[in-house]
C-alpha cells in the first residue's frame, strides 16, 4: 500500500546520500588521479574529462531510464539509480589507471541518474498542487549533501585513504538502495500511455514554454559552473595568500550551500502558488547581480553575495523540472525528467570550459560580469516562455488530449 508519510523522508535521505557521495568524490579527483600515477601535466585534462563524462552519457541514458520507469514503475528506478551509482563508485576504488577510472565514470552516467529518478517518483506520489513542495524538499536534501560531502571527504581522505573512502561511499549508496526497496511502494498508477523517449523529448522541444525553460536552465547551469573555475583564484587575489583563500573558499562554499538548503523548500512552495517561470526569472536575475558584484567587492563583502546566490540558485533546476512536468502526459514525466536533467548536465560540461577560457582572456571583473550576464539571459529566456498557456498556478497539467494531439 502506498504511504506518502514515509515516502519523502526516504527519498530525501537517498538524495542526500547520493549527493554527499558524489561531492565527496569529485573535489578530490585531481589528488586521486595523481595517486593512480597520472603524469602531473595530464591531471587537469583527465580531471576535466572525468567530470564531464557522466553528464554526456546521461543525455542518452536519462530519457531511456525515465521511459523504463514510466512503463514499468518508478520505485524500481529509484532503487536502480542508487545501486548503479554505488556500483560505479565501488569500481572507482579498484581502478589502477586513469583510463579505468574514466570507464567507471562513464558507467556512473549510464547507471546513475538519481535526480531524475527521485524527482519522477516524488512528483508521481504528490498531488498536482504539491509537486513544487515535493521537488523543493528533494533539492533541499541535495543542497545539504553538497554542504556536508566535501567537508567529510576532505577529512576522511587524509585519515583513511581514497580506496576505503570510495568503498564507504559505495556502501552508503547500496544501503540507500536497500532502504528504498524495502520502504517505498509504487505510487498510484496513472493511465499508461505508451510514448517513446524520442516522442517525449520532441514534445518538450516543440513546445515553446518547455523549450525556452530548457535553454534557460542550460544557461544558468553553465554560468554557475563557470563560476566554480574562477571563484577560488579571485578569492586568492582578494585575500593575498593561498592559505587564507583556502579558509575563505571553504567557508563561503558552506554558506552558499546552507542558503540553498534553506531556499529549496521555499521556492518549491512558491512554485505551487505562482508560475514557476516567474520564480526562475526572479531567482536567476538575483543570481546574476550577486555573481557580477563578486568581481568588484572585498572578500568580506562576498558573504552576503554568496548567501543570495545560494538561496536563489536553489530555485533553478527544480523550476525547470516543475514546468516541464506540466507539458507531458502523467506517465511521461520520468522520460521528461531524464531528458531535462541531461540537457542541464550539459551546462556543467560547457560552463567550466567557458570559465577557463574567459579567465585566460579577460580580467576578473569582466569575467564575473559576463557570467552574471549569462544568468541574466537565463532570466529573460524564462520570462519569454511565460505565456498564458504556460501559467499553471495551481499545478494542474495540460489536458491529456492536448498532449496526445502533439505526440501524434
Amino acid at each position: 500500500m502506498f504511504s506518502p508519510g514515509r515516502t519523502y523522508p526516504v527519498l530525501c535521505l537517498g538524495q542526500f546520500a547520493a549527493t554527499a557521495g558524489l561531492t565527496i568524490v569529485v573535489p578530490l579527483l585531481p589528488f586521486y588521479l595523481a595517486g593512480l600515477g597520472t603524469p602531473r601535466a595530464e591531471i587537469p585534462w583527465w580531471t576535466a574529462v572525468s567530470v564531464a563524462a557522466p553528464a554526456v552519457v546521461q543525455l542518452v541514458s536519462g530519457p531511456l531510464w525515465g521511459w523504463v520507469g514510466d512503463r514499468f514503475g518508478r520505485k524500481a528506478m529509484v532503487v536502480r539509480a542508487h545501486a548503479g551509482l554505488g556500483l560505479a563508485i565501488a569500481l572507482m576504488a579498484l581502478a589502477s589507471t586513469p583510463e579505468e577510472f574514466l570507464a567507471c565514470r562513464l558507467l556512473q552516467g549510464a547507471c546513475g541518474g538519481v535526480v531524475s529518478a527521485t524527482a519522477s517518483y516524488a512528483t508521481a506520489a504528490a498531488s498536482t498542487d504539491r509537486r513544487g513542495r515535493a521537488l523543493g524538499m528533494l533539492f533541499g536534501a541535495t543542497a545539504a549533501g553538497s554542504l556536508l560531502g566535501p567537508l567529510v571527504g576532505g577529512l576522511l581522505a587524509t585519515e583513511i585513504g581514497f580506496g576505503p573512502l570510495f568503498a564507504a561511499v559505495a556502501g552508503m549508496l547500496v544501503l540507500s538502495s536497500v532502504l528504498a526497496a524495502c520502504s517505498l511502494t509504487e505510487p498510484p498508477a496513472q493511465a499508461r500511455e505508451r510514448h517513446s523517449p524520442r516522442a517525449i523529448a520532441g514534445l518538450l522541444l516543440r513546445r515553446r514554454e518547455s523549450r525556452l525553460m530548457l535553454l534557460a536552465g542550460f544557461a544558468a547551469q553553465a554560468a554557475i559552473y563557470a563560476l566554480v573555475v574562477v571563484f577560488a583564484p579571485q578569492v586568492e587575489r582578494m585575500s593575498g595568500s593561498m592559505a587564507t583563500a583556502t579558509v575563505w573558499v571553504g567557508a563561503l562554499q558552506a554558506l552558499t550551500w546552507a542558503a540553498s538548503c534553506a531556499g529549496s523548500p521555499w521556492w518549491g512552495r512558491r512554485n505551487d502558488r505562482r508560475p514557476a517561470q516567474l520564480g526562475f526569472a526572479v531567482a536567476a536575475a538575483c543570481c546574476a547581480l550577486a555573481v557580477a558584484l563578486q568581481g568588484l567587492v572585498s572578500v568580506e563583502a562576498l558573504i552576503p553575495l554568496r548567501i543570495v546566490q545560494g538561496f536563489c540558485f536553489a530555485a533553478l533546476v527544480q523550476s525547470v523540472l516543475h514546468v516541464n512536468a506540466h507539458h507531458v502526459p502523467e506517465r511521461g514525466s520520468g522520460t521528461a525528467f531524464g531528458f531535462s536533467t541531461g540537457v542541464l548536465d550539459l551546462g556543467q560540461v560547457f560552463g567550466p570550459l567557458a570559465g577557463a577560457v574567459l579567465a585566460v582572456l579577460l580580467p576578473p571583473a569582466a569575467v564575473f560580469s559576463l557570467i552574471g550576464a549569462l544568468l541574466g539571459v537565463a532570466a529573460l529566456l524564462a520570462m519569454a516562455g511565460r505565456t498564458k498557456e504556460a501559467e499553471v498556478v495551481t499545478g494542474t497539467s495540460a489536458p491529456v488530449e492536448t498532449h496526445e494531439k502533439v505526440l501524434r
